[in-house]
């Protein structure tokens, strides 16, 4: 397997925790939904964590990404509940 498919999945597997993480605090269910809120939340977790200047200073960067997109989630499943 080469890096760039190793990325890819290492990418979706934080994508479907940090989605599960995020439904624990805001609710939803299921695998897809988990992993389209946990991408989109890690793009957003990380753009606002950056344009803030937060640093959760957690030494382990899986876990750091982890926290992030499922900051980022929880942001997007809330936003589009009050839009809907």
């Amino acid at each position: 397997m080469d890096s760039q498919t190793r990325d890819l999945i290492v990418f979706a597997l934080i994508g479907i925790v940090a989605g599960f993480l995020a439904s624990l605090v805001v609710g939803g269910d299921g695998l897809i939904r988990y992993l389209i809120t946990g991408i989109i939340g890690a793009f957003v977790g990380g753009y606002l964590f950056k344009a803030l200047g937060i640093n959760l200073g957690i030494g382990n960067p899986l876990i750091s990404q982890i926290i992030t997109a499922a900051i980022g989630a929880i942001i997007i499943v809330i936003l589009a509940r009050l839009i809907a």
